[in-house]
């Protein structure tokens, strides 16, 4: 539990000489933003600038005395919570907590009554009693196992799925010599454009246009040449309303059958305008025949209607240094001063007081072996400007400045933009965020058009993986945001087979504001799950139809991933928005 608990069992035997049983609130210390900014080695929890720490003299079975120490690791966004306790004698136990209620007041220890005051007033001493319900709550193993009659949760470390392949490329990448070589060489010959998808085009005037409901985003951007056509998008697994025979017209827009406010899309990058194909061509490469003719399903969510989380898969993204940037690690054991972000717990699943509202579920970003810079500019700063991410407003990682962020604010707003150093004085804000690399699409500053990013077609500082000849074309993935008509959108993307300049004009063509890479060259790094009500019953939908062989099927029923059982990696999620 290194050094937060060092520090917490210290703060402890102090409280205990100055006040024995009264509760004592803790103001955050003077040097908490000196700690954050410390380039030396820390804990996860003295990362936490903001967070706010209580004590208090507690009772225990058989009348043991202790102390309890509750960490409120970010008190506006108030979800996750650090229970320390130390009993006369022992060692101390840390406990991870989760609030699913964190719009209401803050989870504190009540001096007094020697409990925990819940959010909605009550009170609740889980550690008496023998055994006590946190000990309960561990050995029930439940990656969230209700506390207090079910107004906490204990976050359990638990295993998270992983399919086939990537039990053997995280084998490879961990263990053998030259594994990640391996990896890459199978990927190169054997999985490239192995997912591309194309579709015969054909003319069906009485469709064109027909996939434009009222409140859609904007359609793309399309050449005269394909004005009109449709294709038939075989892999397609969401349902739409408004398309006979499953035409789809060309980069126009169809209702999500069942998801009010989700809208989706099916593109050749090929039927971009040439306006736009032919615009910026320094900064983009040509399209090649392959990508041109593959297919792109793109799915919407109206943001007026729903929010936007997320979360950290159960192993990846880590916390430990990447092996990619050239740069001295000083002896620490991770870029921000620590390898493990125990004694906080990841659970690689949504938290269960939000499955009512879930709509749909997509992975993240890239894992952390990939996810700093190895060559360019960004790989001599911030020691190889590591991809951060923020989880309930818990800093996992620092965010990095000069990298393509998704940020959801403390008031539910959802940014994409590139990080800066003065967007650090936000941070107290930022309820989640992941990072992912450089921008593909970002607006022009004087025309305010949206432009390919300056590093698009350059592999190594881009960092877009693939091979060191540029070979960049795979399966991928992104993500931008997009305005229309007062509304705002966030568009997810799945491109069969794509480099990142096509991925660039695809995004350019649906007027997005900015946008970025999510994760690439395969299924399982590229899934979206969608959870539409057929009557009284929710049904699991994917993009691609392929994507239903990463979930699990018990006695004849789907499991969604993420939703059902805990995961190896981080994904979002999408909610329907509560009234007030």
């Amino acid at each position: 539990m290194g050094r937060a608990i060092a520090l917490l069992t210290a703060a402890t035997a102090v409280l205990c000489i100055a006040a024995a049983a009264a509760q004592s609130t803790t103001p955050a210390p003077a040097d908490q933003k000196a700690q954050y900014e410390s380039g030396g080695p820390k804990s996860v929890v003295e990362l936490q600038q903001f967070r706010r720490t209580d004590m208090a003299a507690v009772s225990g079975a058989g009348g043991r005395r202790g102390m309890a120490t509750l960490v409120n690791l970010n008190p506006r966004a108030n979800a996750w919570f650090l229970l320390t306790l130390q009993w006369a004698g022992g060692q101390p136990i840390s406990y991870h907590l989760e609030s699913p209620a964190p719009r209401q007041r803050h989870l504190t220890l009540d001096g007094g009554s020697a409990a925990l005051r819940l959010p909605d007033g009550g009170t609740c001493a889980p550690w008496s009693g023998e055994p006590s319900e946190l000990d309960g709550a561990q050995r029930v193993g439940l990656p969230f196992a209700p506390l207090c009659g079910g107004r906490l949760f204990l976050r359990n470390a638990a295993s998270g799925h992983r399919t086939n392949l990537e039990r053997v490329t995280d084998f490879l990448r961990d263990h053998v010599w030259r594994g990640e070589a391996i990896v890459r060489f199978v990927r190169e010959e054997f999985y490239r454009d192995s997912f591309a998808e194309t579709s015969r085009p054909e003319t069906a005037a009485q469709t064109a246009g027909a996939g434009q409901p009222s409140g859609a985003p904007a359609p793309a951007e399309i050449d005269p040449a394909f004005a009109g056509r449709t294709v038939a998008p075989g892999s397609l697994g969401i349902r739409v309303d408004g398309a006979p025979s499953r035409q789809l017209a060309l980069g126009g827009w169809y209702r999500a059958s069942g998801l009010s406010g989700v809208y989706v899309s099916a593109i050749e990058p090929q039927a971009v305008a040439r306006s736009v194909l032919e615009s910026h061509p320094a900064r983009v490469n040509p399209l090649d025949s392959v990508e041109g003719a593959a297919l792109t399903y793109l799915i919407a969510f109206d943001l007026g209607a729903f929010d936007l989380g997320f979360a950290m898969g159960t192993d990846h993204p880590r916390v430990d240094w990447s092996p990619r940037p050239p740069v001295s690690k000083d002896g620490l054991p991770g870029p921000d001063g620590f390898a493990t972000i125990a004694p906080l717990v990841n659970t690689g699943m949504l938290t269960p007081a939000l499955s009512g509202r879930v709509v749909a579920t997509f992975t993240g970003g890239f894992r952390r072996s990939h996810g700093a810079f190895k060559y360019g500019d960004l790989a001599t700063r911030n020691r190889g400007s590591h991809y951060g991410f923020v989880e309930q407003g818990v800093v996992l990682s620092k965010l990095q400045p000069g990298l393509a962020t998704l940020v959801v604010l403390d008031d539910g707003t959802v940014e994409m933009k590139t990080w800066t150093a003065a967007d650090d004085e936000r941070l107290g804000r930022v309820v989640f965020a992941r990072q992912n690399g450089v921008p593909l699409v970002e607006r022009d500053v004087q025309s305010g058009a949206p432009v390919p990013g300056a590093l698009v077609n350059r592999w190594g500082p881009g960092n877009w993986s693939g091979s060191a000849d540029m070979d960049l074309r795979t399966l991928r993935a992104g993500a931008c945001l997009a305005e229309a008509e007062g509304r705002r959108f966030l568009i997810y993307a799945y491109f069969s087979t794509a480099t990142p300049s096509a991925m660039a004009r695809v995004f350019q063509a649906y007027n997005c504001g900015y946008a970025m890479l999510l994760d690439m060259n395969a299924l399982e790094h590229t899934y979206l799950a969608a959870y539409p009500r057929r009557g009284d019953t929710v049904v699991v939908e994917h993009l691609v139809t392929g994507m239903a062989q990463i979930d699990k099927t018990e006695r004849g029923q789907l499991i969604p991933r993420f939703i059902g059982f805990p995961d190896n990696r981080d994904f979002f999620y999408v909610l329907r928005r509560e009234r007030p």
